[in-house]
């Protein structure tokens, strides 16, 4: 995964796939998602990102990467559960992005 920040363009942009060619994208409300010829994300553009986060966007970036055993998405719903996969913090501020 790669994470860029154009301050020129002012565009954030979370790579998934980096060699896998774009087959269709959509937007909304300034966010692009791409998408590969299988239906998989290959990447997310944030258009004004600095109008939409922070004046700049890379200060947010904390990475934690959480590895967990897989379980199957039927498994964490019965659960309760939400995986953790991203932590973003900014000095004392904290959030939590969470994938479901």
């Amino acid at each position: 995964m790669k994470i860029e920040y154009d301050p020129t363009h002012d565009v954030l942009n979370i790579e998934f796939l980096p060699k896998v060619e774009i087959k269709d994208s959509l937007e909304l409300d300034g966010i692009i998602i791409d998408y590969s010829r299988d239906k998989k994300i290959v990447a997310i553009e944030i258009l004004d990102a600095s109008k939409r986060t922070t004046k700049d966007p890379m200060d947010l970036i904390d990475l934690a990467i959480v590895r967990e055993k897989k379980k199957s998405a039927t498994t964490w719903a019965r659960k309760g559960h939400v995986p953790t996969i991203f932590t973003f913090r900014k000095k004392a501020k904290k959030s939590t992005r969470q994938v479901r």
